[in-house]
């Protein structure tokens, strides 16, 4: 059971930003509709070279936020009613060494956090920090054998070994510890792992993570790598059964066929992207901020730059106003990358706006 809904969403969750959105006619109301969640980039460097990255055309650059204007930032943010923050983006977070400090700071002001990372660059201070902050964390480990993984991940196979032993550890002080944060492990499901995720769920089992999700791969938009470019999975839906029998009472498997099904649609069941720029903001290493973090890049989306902005100037400024008209009359989502992080959001707004006639009857 998908008890966090990674396989569907949670905008359902919060009425009454939606309520302020649906009933918005024009600028003035739109403007103050502001993110309920926000991914955040604190460094763009990566220690891997995944086959499958989607942000590889960025290039990794070896840039981060500046620390006290990060936090300036996110103070307003809170203010504003952001309420959730994931560091994760075009590089590897637990890179940024001030990033201990950014959770603690979004712990005080009560902006719940998260963590993507391959976890490879983490020892036992900083994970007891992420435990204490973090609402949860998930380990990108792409393969369930040293073998499989470096050659996806591109890096040493030592680096597999590392992983569990970081899970493992987490897994061991969150319990001495009592901490809420949810351990969850992910693999991109791909034709050279596709042999190693009963391995891989062993291993998760074993090392004490509470998930592993098994997720499909969609092509990024302006990605350089293009060698899972239409990849499907009928032939590898049979795994969700198998998979199964590793779970136990503390440990899930999710495998999002839902996801994986969708591949196959001729197009979306709706015509328009109603969730951007709404609900959900993109910060990149360099402080610009996007609309939709598969444009990054894109002029059209791109509202402004925390560093000589502040959130509200940009987020209510001229630049997003022209962003909401561009994606409200002009953007072809048949163009969009396919099962995108806002997909079943989309879905449920669509619904909003275009109900069916008998919707009164409840």
């Amino acid at each position: 059971m998908d008890k966090f809904s990674i396989d569907s969403h949670k905008l359902l969750y919060h009425p009454i930003r939606v309520s302020k959105w649906l009933e918005s006619k024009d600028w003035e109301g739109k403007k103050k509709i502001y993110p309920i969640y926000v991914e955040i980039t604190p460094i763009g460097s990566c220690n891997h070279r995944c086959t499958f990255c989607s942000v590889d055309y960025i290039g990794y650059k070896s840039i981060k936020q500046d620390e006290e204007l990060l936090k300036k930032r996110i103070k307003e943010m809170s203010q504003l009613g952001v309420k959730s923050i994931m560091f994760a983006g075009e590089g590897e977070p637990t890179l940024y060494k001030p990033l201990p400090n950014i959770l603690d700071l979004c712990s005080k002001v009560g902006i719940d956090t998260s963590l993507t990372t391959n976890a490879v660059a983490i020892n036992k201070k900083t994970i007891t920090n992420f435990l204490k902050n973090c609402s949860w964390i998930k380990v990108s480990i792409n393969a369930g054998d040293k073998e499989s993984y470096s050659k996806i991940h591109k890096t040493k196979e030592s680096d597999f070994d590392k992983v569990i032993e970081n899970l493992t550890l987490a897994a061991k002080i969150k319990k001495e510890n009592n901490y809420s944060c949810t351990i969850g492990s992910q693999m991109l499901l791909l034709p050279e792992n596709s042999h190693s995720a009963i391995d891989l769920a062993k291993k998760m089992r074993d090392a004490g993570v509470d998930y592993l999700v098994i997720k499909p791969y969609t092509q990024s938009l302006y990605g350089n790598s293009r060698i899972y470019e239409g990849l499907t999975y009928e032939n590898l839906l049979y795994l969700e059964k198998e998979l199964k029998k590793y779970e136990t009472e503390t440990f899930k498997i999710i495998f999002r066929a839902n996801t994986m099904k969708k591949l196959n649609e001729p197009k979306q069941p709706y015509s328009k992207c109603y969730s951007t720029p709404y609900f959900w903001a993109y910060i990149m290493a360099d402080g610009s901020v996007y609309g939709c973090s598969a444009y990054l890049q894109n002029e059209k989306f791109n509202f402004g730059n925390i560093n000589t902005h502040s959130f509200k100037e940009i987020w209510e400024g001229e630049k997003r106003k022209e962003g909401i008209n561009f994606i409200e009359n002009n953007l072809d989502i048949s163009l969009c990358r396919k099962n995108c992080r806002m997909d079943e959001v989309n879905r449920y707004l669509w619904k909003l706006k275009n109900p069916n006639p008998h919707v009164n009857f409840i």
